[in-house]
Order: C-alpha cells, then structure tokens, then sequence
C-alpha cells in the first residue's frame, strides 16, 4: 500500500512520515513542549506549530500546561501507522533477499500465505498486473501468456487501465491442456484481450503430443506462425506448478507419475519437470513456447505463491533468466528463504 502512495502521492507519503515522527516522539517525550519538540524531530517551530494543530483537531493528541500528550486515539493510530511501516520495510527486504537469492531482477511479494487464505490470489494477481503495467512501454506490444488457475484470476483482474496508450496483443504460449477449457491458455488469452480491449491470436493445437508427429505439427502453417508470434512477445507471463498435479491434469500416465516420485520432481512449467537442483528430468513434446526461448524475450513474469510451491518455485527458477519478475506471498517467500521462519 505505501509503495503506491509513495509512486502516486509521493508528497502524501512524505507527510505521513512527517506525522508519524511527530507522533512517535510525544508518544516517547510526552509530555513535551513545541521547542522540544521542535529540536527532536528537527522541523521549525513554525511547521511544528501547523501540525500540532491538525493532530489536535483529529483528536490524537492533547495539550495541558506541562506538555503535549498522545491520546488514546493517538496512541491507537501510531501503532497502526507503526506495524504498516514496518511491514512495508520488513517486505523490502524481504524482496531484496529473495531476488538475490534466486539470481532474478526482482520479485515482489504480498503479505500472507495463499494455501490459507484463497484472497492472497488475488492480491498476486492485482500486484502482477502492477508489474505488467510498469514493464510494458506504449504501442504495439505482444503478450504471450501460459494458462492455469493462478493466471486465469490474473486475467480476472485486468482492465482497460492496462490497454491504455497501448495496442495489446494477447497470445496463448502453449497449446489445450484438454481439462478445464476456463483455464487453458487459449481462453485466457482471449479474456485478456477482452478485459483490456486488446487482440488474441490463437494456438489451436494439442500441448503435448506424441515425438513421432511433433514435427510435422511443427511444420503446419497456422501453428508455426502462431509460434512466431509468440517468440516475437514484448513479454512472457507465467506460473509454476508442482509436478505431480501438473502430470495428473495432463493425463500422464502411471508409469510416468512413478518415475516422477522416483527422480523426485517438484516443479513443471513449459513441458519440463525439474527436480531440486534444478535439473530437467522429464520433458514433454509441447507445443509452445519452449524454455530455451525464454531468454530471447525482454520482459519474464512469473507468479506463483504459497509456502505449498516453495520448493517449485525455488528450484525452478535456478534454470530461469536473470531478467526474471517473480511475483510471490510471504509464506513462499520465508519457505525458501529460511525453512518456513519469518526474516530476521
């Protein structure tokens, strides 16, 4: 929240510090007089003066002969004021860490744990079309997007804010799952386009097929200009799955998902399945954008959260660009950082 004011009303930001250093030091000092106060904040008597004024005349502070003094409603406020700040510090750095530590350009984290709490979703969706809308310059610009659960919310959240001064063209990075027709990436694509009055170009085609005819798929003209347009994108957005519910919803078969658990898998995206250290040890035929084009494209957002996807999250994005935005909750962020512990 505070990284918003400060980006929109960075003058209102800077009054709320103003305010909550005053309040702080009556609340430590008190009671205190408007020369002390003065030299402890280091504002002019005269400032000083203004602002007493409205923090009286919003009841959080009093005045008697010896001093000024925090209200009860004064008292509530700074610890508010104080807990916001703090978190919104605490998430910096929490941000700064993690970027560093998964070798990335940056991530961004909201606060709380998604496999608790389904709002979270929402609020990474919200923060993703943040990131989006910064990374994006104006024009022409292609967005190729994967599908899922995680992105078809993202898609939930966008408006025409997103399309505005810009010619977007939404494209699906992967063919049909084949299960839920809401979340496969053709139809996200396509709602995209509608929530920002942007374009989609479609990729009708399996995602996986057999080795045999992957090629000549290949070689069909819609597909293989649908594929150029993909790896033409400004920017690639998207989420990591964990490996045994990412096979299932693919159909795999039996003997596949054993050897998964056998090579201990715990992260998919785009047809690969990684193990801890980051290693690929099964691959599918897809059709789509594949991972080694990833670093081809400018702009990498991904968004994935929940303590659940920690270990998806950290291992596969050892193999991911440096110009990687991931977008987090704190829960993810702790799990892999330091084992589930908040950040010290």
């Amino acid at each position: 929240m505070l990284s918003i004011i400060k980006k929109v009303l960075p003058d209102a930001y800077e009054l709320l510090l103003r305010r909550y250093h005053i309040l702080n030091v009556i609340s430590q000092e008190g009671p205190i007089g408007r020369r002390l106060l003065s030299e402890k904040v280091q504002f002019t008597e005269r400032s000083i003066r203004s602002e007493v004024e409205i923090l009286k005349e919003a009841h959080l502070i009093s005045t008697t002969k010896a001093g000024m003094l925090l209200t009860a409603e004064g008292l509530d406020t700074l610890n508010q004021l104080r807990e916001l700040l703090e978190e919104e510090n605490y998430l910096l750095e929490l941000q700064n860490k993690l970027a560093k530590h998964l070798d990335i350009q940056s991530c961004s984290i909201v606060p709380g744990n998604f496999d608790k709490d389904y709002r979270i979703l929402s609020k990474m969706a919200e923060r993703t079309i943040e990131v989006i809308n910064h990374l994006l310059g104006e024009g022409e610009q292609i967005i190729a997007v994967m599908g899922g659960t995680t992105l078809n919310e993202v898609a939930n959240h966008m408006d025409a804010n997103l399309g505005y001064n810009r010619e977007l063209l939404f494209v699906p990075a992967r063919g049909g799952l084949g299960d839920d027709a809401m979340i496969e990436a053709n139809v996200i694509a396509q709602r995209m386009a509608q929530q920002t009055g942007g374009q989609s170009h479609g990729l009708y085609a399996p995602e996986h097929v057999h080795s045999r005819i992957y090629e000549e798929l290949l070689k069909e003209p819609e597909i293989k200009k649908t594929l150029q347009i993909v790896e033409s994108a400004s920017l690639i957005l998207y989420s990591i799955g964990t490996p045994i519910e990412m096979a299932k919803r693919r159909g795999l078969e039996e003997d596949t998902l054993k050897l998964l658990k056998e090579k201990e898998a715990v992260a998919e995206a785009f047809g690969e399945f990684i193990n801890k250290k980051g290693e690929v040890i099964y691959k599918l035929s897809n059709i789509g954008l594949q991972s080694s084009s990833l670093k081809k494209i400018k702009h990498i957002v991904t968004v994935a959260g929940g303590k659940r996807k920690a270990n998806a999250i950290n291992a596969y994005l050892k193999t991911a660009p440096s110009h990687t935005w991931l977008i987090t909750d704190e829960a993810a962020a702790n799990e892999i950082l330091n084992g589930g512990n908040p950040l010290k």
